[in-house]
């Protein structure tokens, strides 16, 4: 099992994205809104103090969306990754996020141990 992360720039693909890994596969996606140190730091700044009125009517949102799912092979992991690539293009480019892959050395909770059990996870 394995612990499939990624970190997407721009929100406003998320649906994309979910398609894009659904598609290819991965089960049980599950989202968190995140923001990282770069745009909490930036929206501090002095010259974005205007901008904030603008959020005030829901239009300044600045974070990411992190998405993960636990999955059972090293082979879906490709397939979610080049399935990402053709919505965003190259995760090398400025932008689009960051995908990463973690062991998962054991897991608990009746959606895995059933899907472990049947030999999918």
């Amino acid at each position: 099992m394995y612990l499939l992360v990624m970190v997407l720039d721009d929100a406003a693909r998320l649906s994309e994205v979910l398609a894009a890994w659904t598609s290819a596969g991965v089960p049980g996606i599950t989202i968190v809104e995140s923001t990282g140190v770069n745009r909490v730091l930036a929206r501090q700044a002095p010259e974005v103090a205007f901008a904030r009125f603008g959020q005030i009517f829901g239009g300044g949102r600045v974070g990411h969306n992190t998405i993960f799912s636990v999955i059972p092979q090293l082979e879906m992991a490709d397939k979610a990754v080049a399935a990402t690539e053709a919505v965003l293009g190259k995760l090398s480019e400025p932008h689009t996020g960051v995908m990463f892959l973690l062991p998962v050395v054991r897991a608990w909770g009746k959606s895995l141990e059933a899907a472990t059990a049947e030999g999918v996870v």
